[in-house]
């Protein structure tokens, strides 16, 4: 019988934006899955990505990618109406602006979303197996 491992990874700083950034690179995204609750400060994205961590790299797992603590969203060359549309992640990537963070989503087609935030605290929860 094989076990279940849901990987559960919290970056504060580079080193674990750059983990998280490579767990999930090549994962797929709709725009759907792609929400900002700007009250509560909160940027999530649900992907399906390869469990790169683990001996078995062709297994698929839907996770869930947490930003929390940011202020503003911007996105270019992503058409949001579109719901269906899949985005294909290439990685995570930081700026340090002033006081602030600037986290990029880097997606195939020159597409990307960024991130004003204070501070780096990201967390990439897997939710279950996708197939």
């Amino acid at each position: 019988m094989e076990k279940k491992y849901l990987s559960k990874i919290i970056a504060t700083d580079n080193e674990g934006l750059q983990l998280i950034s490579a767990c999930c690179s090549g994962a797929e995204i709709k725009i759907e899955d792609i929400k900002y609750l700007k009250d509560n400060k909160v940027f999530l994205l649900s992907l399906k990505r390869s469990k790169i961590e683990t001996e078995n790299k062709d297994k698929k797992v839907i996770s869930v990618c947490k930003f929390e603590f940011v202020d503003q969203v911007k996105s270019k060359n992503i058409r949001q109406a579109n719901l269906e549309q899949k985005l294909e992640l290439i990685g995570i990537d930081y700026l340090k602006n002033k006081q602030n963070y600037e986290i990029s989503l880097i997606f195939t087609n020159n597409a990307y979303i960024t991130l004003s935030t204070e501070i780096i605290e990201v967390t990439l929860d897997d939710q279950n197996k996708a197939n």
